[in-house]
């Protein structure tokens, strides 16, 4: 039986976005608070996961060695560690998030049955990389508070409430919403970045966070005038708003995660979604939740 096993590993460093082809100006323009010198630090959290089938002694691998191979090959060089000049692959591409997971990948990848890499730069952005070239899926989180009800206007109280409980009480109800926006690209081979990462928060906050946040959405998001606004319609709709002006950024709108509450959380997998700009019914517009 095939599984795969996920080890964590932690290591702390710094790094700057700096292209000395560039002017101090040109790279502050580009990289804004990133280029200033000499550099800044995270505490990256790493896991490597690996693939394989169960040994008579029901492992895929021995975790004492992954956790030797991942500390010689990895932490061990990186921790504490000024990362543009830790390791040659930063000379030519900027240690990214997206470019230290791609590098890391190829330093392990002889050693152990890889098939992803997830490193967290910090708790609301990170990256999973899975050997797949210069491409990389990029994952920010944020959030928004909004209220809704959950009622369907051809149906009575008591009919609403018999398929949404509590939910359908007509005065409604609130969540303080977490989003995780995912999008996938390829790296550039200089600035190691799939999509500028500033301009991706902004279309996020311009197209979800400040027309949602503190709304009643049945009210004030003409949307759901005429749509339920259950978590998982909610998650269809702003992955319908983000996926044009992602696009236009030179990326592609891979997955939207909303949690509602520690409960109940939805994905849509929007790379599988086929939109259009025709008008769908409803009905077509539910992918699969997982």
């Amino acid at each position: 039986m095939e599984c795969i096993v996920n080890r964590r590993a932690k290591f702390s460093a710094s790094h700057r976005y700096w292209l000395p082809e560039l002017s101090d100006e040109e790279n502050q323009a580009r990289f804004g608070a990133n280029s200033r010198f000499p550099g800044h630090g995270h505490n990256y959290l790493l896991y490597v996961s690996i693939i394989g089938e169960l040994d008579k002694y029901g492992m895929v691998q021995n975790l004492s060695e992954v956790k030797k191979v991942i500390k010689q090959e990895v932490t061990s060089q990186l921790d504490y560690s000024y990362l543009n000049d830790t390791w040659v692959e930063f000379q030519e591409t900027l240690p990214t998030t997206e470019n230290i997971a791609k590098v890391i990948w190829e330093r392990l990848s002889p050693h152990l049955p890889l098939v992803d890499i997830q490193l967290y730069e910090h708790s609301q952005l990170w990256v999973n990389y899975k050997g797949n070239n210069m491409e990389a899926t990029l994952t920010v989180q944020t959030h928004f508070s909004a209220a809704h009800r959950l009622a369907l206007p051809e149906l009575s109280f008591e009919e609403n409430s018999e398929i949404y409980g509590k939910c359908a009480r007509p005065n409604g109800h609130g969540h303080n919403y977490h989003l995780e926006v995912s999008v996938t690209g390829e790296m550039d081979p200089r600035t190691g970045m799939i999509i500028d990462l500033v301009a991706l928060q902004k279309v996020i906050d311009d197209y979800i966070v400040e027309p949602f946040d503190h709304t009643f959405l049945n009210k004030d998001i003409p949307y759901f005038a005429e749509v339920v606004p259950t978590a998982e319609n909610i998650a269809v709709y702003i992955a319908q708003l983000l996926q044009e002006p992602i696009s236009k950024l030179g990326a592609e709108l891979d997955k939207v995660k909303l949690i509602e509450s520690p409960n109940n959380s939805c994905e849509i997998f929007c790379r599988k979604l086929s939109l259009t700009n025709e008008k769908k019914s409803e009905s077509t517009l539910q992918p699969a939740l997982v």
